[in-house]
């Protein structure tokens, strides 16, 4: 047994046809070459030789791969439209990943929403946080930070948490392959 899903979970992802798997590796990371790359990789074997593929094909994309994947995220605090626009299973994570969100007042929300236009005008794209695990007032705090960064240290970030992210997914694209 592998890990904690198996090589069941790693058979059964395997198993899919090119399109199916290249959609199901896009509701982890949506940039399409990404999941492209990783299906042409396929079949893994193991949790680890999925993992470090996953990050040297991350290491392959370029400035517009990111930006494609971060297109694939909900603004924080936007916990309504992830299922409408993502599908029930990368919507659904997005949902839970910012269960942080839940609870916080209209004025958290507002001020979120606020520096999340602030952040969009001056990168030209998503704000991308590894949201798991943090409450709105913490995820505030990391935009509003995030916006003395320069473009291209911007970038850099945003990509380090889009890899955080996918690891995240990878695994629970594991587990609900699991028999």
């Amino acid at each position: 047994m592998t890990g904690e899903h198996g090589v069941e979970a790693l058979d059964a992802l395997a198993a899919r046809d090119s399109e199916a798997l290249v959609s199901r590796l896009a509701s982890c990371c949506g940039a399409r070459r990404w999941a492209q790359e990783m299906t042409r990789r396929a079949p893994f074997g193991s949790e680890d030789r999925l993992f470090r593929a996953a990050e040297e094909v991350a290491d392959l994309l370029e400035t517009e791969d990111w930006l494609e994947a971060f297109r694939h995220h909900p603004r924080i605090g936007d916990v309504e439209s992830p299922r409408a626009r993502f599908g029930a299973r990368a919507g659904g994570w997005s949902a839970g990943e910012q269960a942080g969100i839940d609870g916080a007042g209209e004025e958290l929300i507002r001020r979120l929403a606020a520096a999340n236009h602030r952040y969009e005008d001056r990168f030209g794209h998503l704000f991308v946080v590894c949201a798991t695990g943090k409450g709105a007032a913490e995820m505030l705090e990391i935009l509003e930070g995030r916006l003395a960064n320069d473009p291209e240290t911007e970038l850099a970030v945003a990509s380090g948490e889009q890899r955080r992210i996918t690891r995240l997914r990878l695994e629970k694209l594991l587990c609900d392959e699991a028999p």
